[in-house]
């Protein structure tokens, strides 16, 4: 069966719809993907510098510290569930 002159027109339109409906998500995901890394990567920058220099003891490493902040924290964490018992 032979497809109308109008089911033709339409399929177009809406291939074109579709297209261009992909290539704005495509960009606004894109756009946002780079603004996303660029407040993540700032974020940690200040972060370690934070942890440089307020937080670090004596030869010890940003993500050395970060390692011995964590476990630190997950003590007290643990100690003060412990308490609540």
């Amino acid at each position: 069966m032979a497809k109308s002159k109008l089911v033709e027109a339409n399929e177009k339109i809406a291939e074109g719809v579709v297209g261009g409906y992909k290539k704005i998500e495509n960009g606004v995901v894109s756009g946002y993907k780079k603004i996303e890394e660029g407040a993540v990567g700032g974020f940690n920058k200040i972060a370690d510098k934070f942890v440089d220099n307020f937080l670090t003891r004596e030869g010890e490493s940003v993500e050395e510290a970060k390692v011995r902040l964590a476990a630190e924290q997950k003590e007290r964490e643990e100690k003060g569930k412990a308490g609540m018992k």
